[in-house]
């Protein structure tokens, strides 16, 4: 029996530190480095100070060029060493500040993970999203800025007031005595600046949480209309926002404008004084110079003073706003580094359970069961009876109010996370789906269960993930194959990484179309560069390729110069054109009257919402010959001949002449294209691949004749079969687990985000499944599928534990829970509650 809950060394907590203690710690070598730089900075800035001075009085006064110019010298090095010190501070700030946001970030987002679930039902995401990347980035900024900074202001402000003393006493005490009231002013100013910062920053979190919520739920603002109550609310928030706001900067433009205002009252004591002792012989005109740049000088660090404690508050009360959201204890421990995590048997027991929400609602009562390895358990019952909650308790989701769950004997109370990842797998009704690529997904389970992750590997290079082979083996069982080998045959490849794949697809073609040529003929339309396709439109038949340039694709072919040019030197612009006016007419005459939604207007190059700009076009075109037809509607006319293709619309002939016109025109396509724009095309090139077509397109190369789903099966199962005996079945598959899945896995429906949350798990191959509601959004056919995989491959391997939705699929299981208000209120197999008549023959047949 694995031992006790174990206690890591004792380590003060992220949300516990104070912010002060992120300044040293490991940033303490870098610290030292500043104060010494600092001290050499703060020396070097002392001395054009005193070259001033000795210009005035001694160069200058006593006209020696010699000494003018030494005095110069040292003041440009003195400045120089100065700004060249000043940068190496900043960079050395920059860089600590960087690095310590860095470890807060890391080590608050490692909390957070930790935290319970309930924490994350009652926080909005943006208040989680709002703290980390906004609210903790100042103190992290200001961890690097504040100790050296204040280190070098205090030194500077010393320095400089030691010179002014120096330089006279008398003056200097009048001129520093401003400041014991500055002291005074700016910290009760600034408490009542901490206090509004506070509340700046509650209402800027309560912002962000209503912008989160407002954009996740824009489809029931749509559906409801309800644009005027989620302003009305936004609204409401802003504007106390803005008072707080309001309020905030009062205060911190009041210690601002304090501050300036007693700064540049001591230049009033020193012309005063000054001028009079200079007057008076008592103070060499050089002197007062010099300390008039001192006075000014010691201005600039005690505003970095100011700035510094205003910045260190604001930075403090964020830090702790934030580390206080934060601040829960953690209800399970992560990981015991000091162990391998616990492999348990699969024996389940629940004893006398209890669950109560912090409200004190109580979810569950007194459940009791036990599960032998390799049982199976369906929970069913009424919504709201306590089933997604009981399977959330037994995977450790939820900690429970009393009572005790057993896996194989061991308190799951006192088991760490990765206790539980290591023996149980969890899906849920609503998966979440990471950013990322199929492949990340599906090994996300195996990936966390490694005990060093290296995002560098995949699962070819890292032995302990599962291979291909495995993989694959759970695409076909969840009924997942289909979907990722579709993905794979829809990608493009890459010229310069798929060179190899490319000829050997390029063999695949030759083959598809020596084998199935006749058995698919009246199906697809394979590309020939002898022979006119008269399933594609005329644009296809005449470039015969596929775009490159983006002026060159079909929609922009009446716009582009170069192709209107070869249209006349082919003697194909007249031709087109007539063939053009011919289809108008008829169009506008048959379907002219029709509404938006009639059928006809599939079948036909003209979309119904221009028909009235055809309409006026076929008025303008009677009496008037083709060639005298103004530009732009030529233009139309060749648009709507470019779309013409022959099998589909009947509403005119294609005449012969014209058919062969185009093929002679598109050998000279080529030839000019290749000649003129070589990067423009793709050419349909048998021996070729192309690169701009999916992997689908390149091995079909040609055009289906008819779009129904039975049809494009049978060419689907030649293509693949091809795959299998080519041996690149594998390849295009590996290809489709690299597809993208979008945020929140938007690229996929519904079903195919839970078939993949069941791969992941599955794949894993855990001891105990627990499935919660985990098909709830697939088609009977998939549900059956997975019902049966259960059933199947995994009876009497793991314990599975399943909240099930639908009554006709729980037939099979070794028992059957059901419950009713958090209780379990009878418990057998199906066929013995069933003879029972109780609560399950209600559910599944109704009263009476």
């Amino acid at each position: 029996m694995p031992e006790k809950r174990p206690t890591e060394p004792e380590q003060i907590p992220v949300v516990k530190r104070p912010l002060l203690s992120w300044v040293f710690g490991e940033n303490l070598k870098f610290q030292i480095l500043l104060i010494l730089i600092i001290i050499v900075m703060v020396f070097v800035s002392i001395i054009p100070l005193e070259v001033q001075k000795r210009v005035v009085n001694e160069a200058i006064k006593m006209r020696r060029i010699d000494l003018l110019l030494t005095y110069c010298g040292v003041y440009l090095l003195a400045i120089v060493s100065a700004s060249v010190l000043q940068f190496t501070i900043n960079s050395l700030q920059v860089y600590i500040g960087q690095r310590t946001l860095s470890r807060m970030r890391k080590e608050l987002f490692d909390h957070i993970l930790s935290l319970p679930i309930n924490f994350f039902r009652k926080t909005q995401p943006g208040t989680v999203i709002s703290s980390l990347v906004t609210e903790i980035a100042t103190a992290g900024d200001n961890v690097g800025m504040i100790f050296a900074s204040t280190v070098r202001s205090v030194l500077t402000l010393v320095a400089f007031a030691a010179y002014l003393f120096y330089l006279h006493p008398m003056l200097a005490a009048v001129s520093m005595s401003i400041y014991p009231i500055i002291l005074i002013l700016v910290p009760r100013l600034q408490m009542r600046a901490n206090t509004a910062n506070r509340k700046r920053v509650d209402a800027t979190r309560t912002m962000s949480n209503k912008i989160g919520e407002s954009i996740s739920g824009i489809y029931e603002i749509h559906a409801s209309g309800a644009f005027n109550v989620e302003n009305h609310k936004f609204a409401g928030i802003v504007d106390r926002l803005f008072r707080i706001r309001i309020v905030w900067n009062l205060y911190k433009f009041a210690i601002k404008v304090t501050n300036n205002f007693f700064n540049n009252l001591s230049p009033f004591f020193i012309f005063l004084l000054g001028g009079y002792f200079v007057m008076n012989g008592r103070l060499e005109l050089g002197s007062l110079i010099a300390f008039l740049s001192a006075q000014k000088d010691i201005s600039d660090p005690w505003k970095e003073l100011i700035a510094n404690y205003q910045g260190f508050q604001d930075s403090t009360t964020r830090y702790k706003k934030t580390m206080q959201l934060f601040d829960i204890t953690q209800e399970h421990l992560v990981e015991d580094k000091t162990r391998e995590p616990h492999k348990l048997g699969a024996s389940v027991e629940v004893k006398d359970l209890t669950f109560k929400t912090e409200d004190g609602i109580k979810l569950l009562s007194g459940v009791n069961f036990k599960l032998k390895p390799g049982d199976q358990m369906a929970l069913v019952g009424f919504s709201g009876s306590g089933k997604s909650t009981l399977a959330q308790c037994i995977s450790q989701l939820y900690k429970y109010s009393s009572g005790q769950i057993l896996i194989d004997g061991n308190d799951i109370a006192e088991l760490t996370k990765k206790d539980m990842a290591a023996n149980i797998g969890f899906v849920p009704q609503a998966p979440f789906i990471f950013n990322g690529t199929i492949q990340e997904n599906i090994l996300y389970s195996c990936v966390a269960n490694l005990k060093e992750i290296d995002p560098d590997k995949g699962f070819e290079e890292n032995p302990d993930l599962p291979s291909l082979d495995d993989i694959i083996a759970i695409l076909h069982q969840t009924g997942l194959f289909v979907d990722v080998l579709r993905f794979g045959m829809n990608t493009m490849l890459d010229p310069e990484k798929d060179e190899e794949l490319a000829s050997r697809l390029v063999e695949v073609r030759s083959n598809f179309q020596e084998e199935f040529s006749e058995e698919l003929a009246d199906i697809v339309e394979f590309f020939d560069d002898n022979r006119y396709l008269h399933h594609s439109d005329v644009a296809s038949n005449i470039t015969f390729g596929t775009a490159r340039d983006p002026a060159f694709l079909s929609e922009n072919l009446t716009d582009n110069d170069y192709f209107l040019s070869f249209l006349d030197d082919a003697d194909l612009t007249r031709p087109l054109m007539t063939l053009g006016a011919e289809m108008s007419r008829q169009i506008v005459n048959i379907l002219g009257g029709l509404p938006a939604d009639d059928v006809f207007f599939e079948q036909s190059p003209i979309s119904h919402d221009r028909i009235k700009d055809y309409k006026l076009l076929v008025e303008r075109m009677a009496g008037i010959r083709i060639h005298d037809m103004p530009k732009e509607d030529g233009r139309m006319l060749l648009e709507t001949a470019l779309r013409f293709i022959p099998a589909r619309h009947k509403i005119v002939s294609f005449p012969q002449l014209l058919e062969d016109l185009i093929l002679e025109g598109r050998a000279l396509f080529k030839q000019r294209i290749h000649k003129d724009k070589p990067d423009a095309f793709s050419f349909y090139d048998i021996s070729e691949y192309i690169y701009s077509q999916t992997i689908l397109n390149n091995i079909f190369f040609g055009r289906s004749k008819t779009d129904k789903p039975r049809d494009q099966e049978r060419v689907n199962k030649s293509i693949v079969r091809l795959l299998v005996e080519e041996d690149l079945l594998e390849t295009i598959l590996e290809i489709g687990s690299e597809f993208e899945v979008g945020d929140k896995g938007d690229n996929l429906s519904g079903g195919q985000k839970q078939k993949l949350a069941i791969a992941r798990t599955l794949l894993k191959r855990p001891d105990i499944l627990i499935l919660d509601e985990a098909t709830s959004a697939l088609d009977n056919n998939s549900q059956a599928r997975i019902q049966n995989l259960l059933e199947t491959s995994w009876k009497g391997k793991s314990t599975i534990i399943a909240v099930v939705h639908r009554l006709d699929i729980i037939k099979n299981y070794d028992y059957i829970a059901v419950l009713k208000a958090g209780e379990i209120v009878e418990m057998g197999s199906y066929d013995e509650l069933i003879k029972r008549k109780g609560m399950l023959y209600e559910l599944e047949f109704g009263q009476g």
